[in-house]
């Protein structure tokens, strides 16, 4: 046993003598640790103890193994690093502005669990047997994905999607090459006049990022109300009503699934309504929110903005048969407004494809389609397509063809 483990080992036994909470005790650990650590140098200079090669590096290794999530702590303070996974213990990967990174760190099955135990229990949800999936938020707002066994064949599999803040308005998104100045100036009146937007790309194509930064146009005097799978949202507004779903208990009651908040948020009296991800049939009760005359805003996965109008035309029927197409398409076609499309380029960059405005007609199951923004020659040019509601955009206060940037 080196010291760093005899150090650990002696900070973890004070830890259960003096009964301390590492989630609220955590300035009487920090404190505790160095105190631990200055000791057994000491007592190592005496003889009879191995010396601390590093004692900094002792005190943050104990730190983190007893404050944090141990081995893979580096990881998560690492601002660099988008996301974490854990396909076996020995098989730890990250990945680095989109580019995957399998780790020289290896791991136990018990550390795994331990870790696992260790990041839900602040989010009060659990995994077991009976439940072998679990979606839950770190306190810092990064998301956790966990599957055990027997749905994988030995290991547990963990997945740590960190909510690393690069862009928290439109004009964050300029700065970084994801957007446009026109295309930025566009959305930003878009949604300061109300219009209903769509997020659309594939997984980790920075959808919630641009969820953010669209919310950040908002007007101060609206009441914001979000619903979301698992906390992922950071707005900064100032009435802002955030909403997360609740995993069934232990009997099998208790759940409370997205479509159940989406139908509770509109009896709080929103005056704009964002969905966090539609996956289901939670679709039919936003497109009627919508449909009604609430603002509103949410992601979807999809490869393109005519597969995300598509998409949105197929989940609602999932909510029933007595749920037609003859009653989505037109309904769809009058209520999404206009589609953000994005996408995870092959080196990591995330950009926006394309705009596309929905003017509200439909041919058949067709919905028409107006492009207002499009990728040509690497570069996010000005389409022909005008958006809908420009007596919107005019009470608001905004000139569309200048908005657009037709008019110099």
């Amino acid at each position: 046993m080196d010291g760093i483990e005899v150090v650990e080992g002696e900070v973890r036994e004070l830890i259960r003598r003096q009964r301390l909470d590492p989630g609220r005790d955590r300035d009487v650990l920090q404190a505790l640790v160095r105190d631990v650590v200055e000791d057994y140098e000491e007592r190592s200079i005496r003889g009879g103890l191995a010396p601390l090669e590093d004692a900094e590096r002792a005190t943050r290794h104990v730190l983190d193994a007893v404050l944090g999530y141990g081995p893979i702590q580096p990881y998560l303070d690492d601002p660099t690093v988008e996301e974490i996974w854990i396909n076996d213990p020995a098989c730890v990967f990250i990945a680095r502005e989109g580019v995957a990174e399998l780790t020289s760190t290896i791991l136990t099955h018990e550390q795994v669990k331990t870790l696992v135990e260790r990041m839900l229990k602040p989010s009060g949800r659990r995994i077991d047997l009976s439940s072998p999936f679990v979606d839950a938020a770190l306190p810092d707002g990064s998301r956790l994905h966990v599957v055990i066994p027997d749905v994988t064949r030995s290991s547990w599999f963990v997945n740590i999607r960190k909510f690393v803040v690069r862009a928290r308005t439109l004009d964050d998104q300029v700065r970084m090459g994801s957007l446009t100045r026109p295309a930025a100036r566009f959305l930003t009146a878009a949604v300061a006049s109300g219009l209903n937007v769509l997020v659309s790309g594939g997984t980790q194509a920075g959808k919630t990022t641009m969820l953010n930064c669209l919310a950040s146009a908002i007007p101060a005097n609206e009441r914001v109300v979000s619903c979301e799978e698992v906390f992922e949202l950071q707005l900064s507004l100032r009435d802002w009503a955030p909403m997360q779903c609740r995993q069934v208990s232990l009997e099998g009651t208790g759940e409370i699934p997205l479509r159940r908040l989406v139908k509770e948020a509109l009896r709080m009296r929103p005056s704009r309504m964002i969905v966090g991800e539609v996956r289901q049939e939670e679709s039919l009760d936003l497109l009627i929110a919508l449909n009604s005359g609430l603002p509103g805003m949410a992601t979807l996965h999809a490869n393109s903005a005519r597969e995300a109008i598509v998409k949105m035309c197929t989940l609602p029927l999932l909510a029933g048969p007595n749920v037609s197409t003859s009653f989505v398409v037109p309904t769809v076609a009058s209520s999404i407004d206009v589609i953000v499309q994005l996408a995870l380029e092959r080196d990591g960059r995330r950009r926006v494809r394309e705009i596309v405005a929905v003017p509200g007609r439909a041919e058949g199951d067709v919905i028409e389609l107006s492009q207002l923004f499009v990728q040509r020659d690497d570069a996010l040019v000005r389409g022909d397509g005008f958006p809908p509601h420009q007596d919107r955009f005019a009470r608001a206060g905004f000139d569309v063809a200048e908005v657009l940037g037709d008019r110099a």
